[in-house]
């Protein structure tokens, strides 16, 4: 969101936006307001315009695409997809079957697929996992999409290490750091809790992930909202606990808006379950950053260091 918001700033409105830059309505629309225009496909972009790829990151073919319009291009991929797409051209280039463990249509499994199309099969749950087919069983190594359930994709992956003893395992953790950490935190409330509800967008993967973990963990119930004017509040029947997390892209003052909800009909004590300190920031996409400073050296009269 805040990619966005600077853009705007930096160049004006239109800054065009290849989907949805993070799976959440309210930042969507809000950067609607302030001029952001969201499209689904490049070809939809006006030539010579500002495109902005989403944190979900594109495939090779898709920069191209960009080149042969003439836009300029702001690649907003969140690093943690970055390191999955490197991951997968590195083990293309060594010649591995790479099995992408995700779920079909999503754009992140797009984008990643499309880094090395020839290699990689995707793995949509352990039910895929009889079907799956390798060249040759020694070189074959897992990767994941990063909003998965860390409980199902590691019973995907034992399931294809039954059948691929030798699989390799990626070199860290693909799953996004702050989607652990709130699943984390929803299987410790979801032992207590008798209601959870989740702030978060039907389509982001990591927030429908959370109403699984919940009620995996023992919730009696939990469900899924954009807003606090979408709870229901025969949910609240019979209910003494109620847990409240969120997708990894929602901002506070959505959570906050379901917390005052809840506290006006009772539901005043507020308990706060941390799994982790949250301490990693992301920089600015490097589009931006450069041309940031190159406004603040005009302005100042100095040369632009170069960014490596």
């Amino acid at each position: 969101m805040i990619a966005v918001e600077k853009a705007l700033e930096q160049y004006g409105s239109p800054v065009y936006v290849r989907h949805e830059i993070v799976h959440n309505k309210y930042v969507v629309q809000t950067l609607e307001k302030k001029g952001a225009i969201f499209v689904e496909e490049t070809a939809e972009v006006p030539e010579g315009s500002i495109v902005m790829f989403s944190a979900h990151g594109v495939a090779p073919t898709v920069h191209q695409e960009a080149a042969e319009r003439k836009l300029a291009t702001i690649d907003a991929t969140c690093p943690l997809v970055t390191k999955v797409h490197k991951e997968a051209v590195r083990f293309a280039q060594e010649d591995f079957d790479i099995l992408l463990i995700g779920h079909e249509g999503h754009e992140e499994v797009i984008g990643t697929s499309g880094e090395a199309p020839d290699h990689i099969t995707l793995v949509d749950g352990p039910e895929d996992v009889a079907g799956v087919e390798v060249r040759d069983p020694s070189k074959v190594v897992w990767l994941s999409q990063t909003t998965l359930s860390v409980d199902e994709t590691m019973e995907t992956v034992g399931a294809l290490k039954e059948k691929f003893p030798l699989l390799i395992s990626p070199p860290s953790d693909d799953i996004c750091y702050a989607t652990q950490n709130r699943q984390i935190a929803v299987k410790q409330m979801g032992t207590d809790a008798d209601l959870v509800i989740v702030v978060g967008s039907k389509n982001s993967s990591n927030s429908v992930r959370l109403v699984e973990v919940a009620l995996g963990a023992g919730a009696d119930d939990a469900h899924l909202v954009d807003f606090a004017e979408e709870i229901d509040e025969a949910w609240l029947e019979g209910v003494s606990t109620v847990g409240v997390t969120s997708g990894a892209s929602v901002p506070e003052v959505l959570v906050d808006g379901v917390l005052e909800w809840l506290s006006a009909r009772g539901f005043e004590d507020v308990e706060i379950v941390k799994a982790a300190e949250e301490s990693i920031t992301f920089s600015l996409p490097k589009e931006l950053r450069r041309d940031l400073r190159a406004e603040a050296a005009a302005l100042s009269g100095k040369a632009v260091p170069s960014e490596k």
